[in-house]
């Protein structure tokens, strides 16, 4: 296989038919188109990165990866590249070159919003006692719920004083956790600082292994007057109380493939589990309708932010989630969470296994064949009757 800008074939035209393909979902027809222009084994780089997206939601990682690793050969500085392989290398395991090849998430054109210019050295990883070291969020809620152990980490591998920043919505759960010495929302002017780090740029600096999962857990708790509120409002339930988000947040890039509808969960409806929706966002609507023989409460409009969510998932004996924040915010909490995943899932909960080096007592339910959550709810519903009993 190799690159070859020259080519005898229309390259926008079959670029606009296979991308035509891959918004459908159709990856079978995609490779198909790509393969009979690549068939002499080299093409143009846009061909064989549309390629590579064409297979890997087939579960091909292997193949995807070897692709990949040809294509960083080819073209080292294509940062989009990089990150791509990154997250197939961090979704085999293979945690130290893979958060190497993270650090080229910046600078793409769905990460632009997020990028941060920070006119302070970047840490990396060395001990810097009586420095002062900036931790930054950076993307979403779910990765800073996960990624917010590390901050305790790096305090004892720095030896710095720490200034945590991180967005107002998770700041009161934060404020709780331990690792920082000083704590601010982010969009506030931090105090003076020598040195800097992303927080998802700390396993790298920290030469994160899977090995040295999950550390100590939790590492974030609920608010003693929130959980005290819910265990009233929760009080006269019948037990089991399963919590349940069926939906991502719709702006997610991936959220097609990991959001449901709460219909499709009627292979749960079974006597004696009362089910609590703290589903957010437009999807909470359909709670309204649960699927027949459900008994679901839905708090989602008393659920006013994150510590609301803690509680509640405190007082709970199980959430049920798609990958969502919710699921990060329960495995942070230590508390008990079957998390469903697509075919291909996101690059943190790695390949085939049933449970997360992030997070013990977490289940993982995979689906075993592209969009098809019949197994998974199929799985669950068996697993479920076992709780009841």
């Amino acid at each position: 296989m190799t690159i070859d800008a020259g080519h005898a074939f229309d390259v926008p035209s079959i670029e606009r038919e296979v991308r035509a393909l891959l918004a459908a979902g159709d990856f079978e027809r995609a490779e198909a188109r790509l393969r009979q222009s690549l068939a002499s084994g080299s093409g143009p780089l846009v061909l064989w990165k549309l390629l590579v997206a064409a297979i890997r939601p087939q579960g091909r990682i292997a193949e995807a990866r070897a692709l990949q690793e040809m294509l960083v050969r080819h073209a080292p500085g294509d940062f989009s590249t990089r990150f791509d392989l990154s997250e197939t290398l961090l979704l085999q395991g293979e945690f130290e070159r893979g958060w190497r090849e993270y650090r080229y998430r910046y600078s793409l054109p769905h990460t632009t919003a997020i990028e941060r210019k920070v006119q302070r050295p970047r840490w990396d990883g060395q001990p810097i006692p009586g420095k002062t070291l900036l931790i930054h969020d950076e993307q979403g809620y779910g990765d800073t719920f996960q990624f917010m152990r590390l901050v305790q980490w790096a305090k004892q591998r720095s030896g710095a004083r720490i200034i945590l920043e991180i967005n107002a919505e998770t700041l009161p759960l934060a404020r709780r956790s331990a690792g920082f010495d000083d704590i601010l929302a982010r969009g506030t002017l931090p105090p003076r600082f020598d040195l800097h780090c992303e927080m998802m740029s700390l396993p790298l600096a920290l030469g994160l292994k899977l090995s040295d999962l999950p550390g100590p857990v939790p590492y974030l708790s609920a608010d003693p007057e929130r959980l005290a509120k819910w265990q009233i409002r929760l009080a006269s339930l019948p037990r089991p109380l399963v919590a349940l988000v069926w939906a991502g947040r719709p702006t997610h890039l991936n959220d097609a493939n990991r959001s449901l509808a709460l219909a499709q969960f009627a292979p749960l409806a079974r006597p004696g589990i009362t089910f609590l929706s703290i589903q957010k966002g437009p999807a909470a609507a359909q709670a309204a309708s649960p699927p027949p023989g459900m008994s679901l409460l839905s708090l989602s409009d008393e659920i006013q932010d994150f510590d609301d969510t803690a509680a509640i998932l405190t007082v709970a004996d199980l959430l049920i989630s798609v990958d969502s924040s919710p699921a990060h915010l329960a495995g942070a909490l230590g508390r008990p969470a079957w998390v469903m995943l697509p075919f291909v899932p996101d690059w943190r909960w790695l390949l085939e296994r049933p449970d997360t080096p992030w997070y013990p007592g977490m289940r993982l339910f995979r689906q075993t064949a592209r969009a098809d959550w019949t197994g998974v709810l199929a799985a669950m519903a068996r697993e479920l009757e076992l709780l009841s009993a």
